[in-house]
């Protein structure tokens, strides 16, 4: 596949990198996935490079070197230390922490954004914490305003030829695709050991799909009925049928490496989708959500100069208030502490590191306890 150009259609402005999200159950193979992937395009072009983070706090060592990382920014064993918290709450509460310094991590990738044609998101492997977190959604809106965002949903085909397990990712899939409301291609990982092409047949053919399910230990009664586990999935596998013609399925194996240039041809038509669907759908939303802000603003503008009137009518003698310049504002903002890393601006020794080498410990952070 050749490096796409950096320059736009009509050459006025640079072309935006095209932003992959990549989702997926835990063991599905994310972070091999993305190691892959991160090696392809260096191959294709080692001069631009892709941009990457890493948003697993509890991870010990990643296959890849993140421009960005979380851990790098959170200690995710003195969050769930400080605040009394299980695995997965110390993973949600890091997350949610670094939420918070999300506008650095923008400023970050826009810097780099002219340098790089790919940024890629790799998502804790507790797949709920991102996709139905508060945090989750937050990074997903803002990245997705701000660069043509795609949705990668790895699946572990080995694990999915039984008809049910395989209902059950279609389920979440769709589930995700329509709360993030963003271009989705389906990745079926681990070709290498279990080809996906039971998966596409079953998705563009119903009577397979039932044919597989029939046939499949455990769909009838000791009486020879249908169960209602089988009644279930065949209603569901109707409902899906319309979801499938919407979708874009590729198979890969993150380990030889056959079928990513499929995928990175999935991604391109999926940056089509999202200029002429998402984008026009982000602007109108836009325009509504300003035109309420702006009404409301008034309307609470209003209302305090109707009272701001009536207390100075009441006590004239009452002095007028001080108030701080924008000026004054912005010097207080650019003292804040800025504790988000980017890699790529100091020297380190190559893009790929030994993933047997353990992480260093981090420094030791303090969280405030909460109350």
């Amino acid at each position: 596949m050749n490096a796409p150009d950096p320059s736009s259609s009509d050459g006025s402005r640079p072309r935006k990198p095209s932003l992959i999200i990549t989702i997926g159950m835990a063991g599905a193979g994310k972070s091999t996935f993305v190691q892959r992937i991160n090696s392809y395009l260096h191959a294709q072009n080692h001069e631009r490079p892709p941009y990457i983070l890493n948003l697993d706090p509890a991870v010990a060592h990643v296959p890849f070197e993140p421009n960005i990382d979380i851990r790098d920014t959170v200690n995710y064993k003195e969050v769930m230390k400080q605040y009394n918290l299980g695995p997965n709450g110390g993973i949600l509460t890091a997350l949610n922490l670094f939420t918070t310094k999300l506008d650095q991590v923008l400023d970050l990738m826009e810097k780099r954004a002219d340098g790089v044609d790919h940024i890629i998101l790799d998502t804790p492997g507790q797949i709920e914490i991102f996709t139905w977190s508060a945090s989750g959604a937050i990074i997903t809106d803002a990245v997705a305003s701000t660069f043509p965002t795609v949705v990668a949903y790895i699946i572990d085909t080995p694990r999915t030829t039984a008809p049910a397990t395989f209902m059950s990712n279609m389920l979440y899939a769709c589930s995700i695709m329509y709360k993030t409301k963003l271009p989705f291609v389906l990745v079926f990982n681990k070709t290498d050991v279990e080809s996906h092409d039971f998966a596409l047949e079953w998705m563009q053919d119903f009577e397979a799909f039932q044919t597989a399910l029939a046939s499949h230990s455990g769909s009838r009664d000791a009486e020879g009925e249908p169960t209602y586990m089988n009644s279930l999935m065949n209603s569901m596998s109707l409902v899906l049928d319309e979801f499938y013609k919407h979708l874009k399925a590729v198979g890969v194996s993150s380990l030889t490496g056959d079928g990513i240039k499929e995928f990175f041809d999935a991604v391109e038509e999926s940056r089509e989708t999202y200029e002429k669907e998402y984008l026009p759908e982000l602007s109108r939303a836009r325009a509504a959500r300003d035109k309420s802000l702006q009404e409301a603003k008034e309307d609470s503008m209003n209302k305090f100069m109707k009272d701001f009137t009536l207390d100075r009518s009441r006590q004239p003698q009452v002095p007028d208030e001080k108030w701080e310049s924008d000026e004054e504002i912005e010097e207080d903002d650019e003292d804040l502490d800025v504790n988000i890393i980017d890699r790529s601006e100091e020297p380190w020794p190559g893009q790929y590191i030994d993933v047997t080498r353990m992480r260093r410990d981090e420094e030791r952070i303090n969280w405030p306890r909460p109350g």
